[in-house]
């Protein structure tokens, strides 16, 4: 018989908790992937930059790139698509914790992008996309002159 251990059920209690509430005050309550669309925290999201681009690497593993989509307008991208559902064939599930169903992601962008410089590319679930900075926004060297 295993031993009970009072700091491992409050542990798992502390986690329990935490889940429930992961996301509260955020931009939506509820948690992707329930019926509808929802806005949250999926996909996940890394942006960076360098002199001349953005970039950003989102989380859609198992996602067919035809069922994504993106729009830019105004700094803004937005990334949504759907994640079908598995097949059953009859089969009772023990755990079903990938979600299906439609989700969409907002993505404020530090300053402005050129529109007509976009690229994205879909690789081993990750969407990796590429947002040039306009010509205005990159920095430019000054040369001082000695008299």
């Amino acid at each position: 018989m295993t031993g009970w251990d009072l700091f491992q059920e409050m542990d798992m209690l502390r986690r329990e908790i935490d889940q429930a509430f992961r996301g509260v005050g955020r931009h939506s309550f509820y948690p992707s992937f329930l019926p509808g669309i929802s806005a949250g925290d999926y996909p996940r999201v890394n942006l960076n930059e360098d002199e001349n681009n953005y970039y950003i690497e989102a989380l859609v593993p198992g996602i067919d790139p035809k069922d994504l989509d993106l729009n830019l307008l105004q700094g803004t991208l937005t990334l949504s698509g759907e994640r079908k559902a598995s097949e059953n064939n009859g089969q009772t599930w023990h755990r079903h914790e990938r979600g299906n169903g439609k989700f969409m992601r907002t993505i404020e962008l530090p300053d402005s992008v050129d529109g007509s410089k976009v690229d994205a590319e879909y690789r081993n679930g990750i969407l990796l996309i590429t947002l040039a900075k306009p010509q205005s926004e990159k920095p430019k060297r000054i040369s001082v002159r000695a008299n």
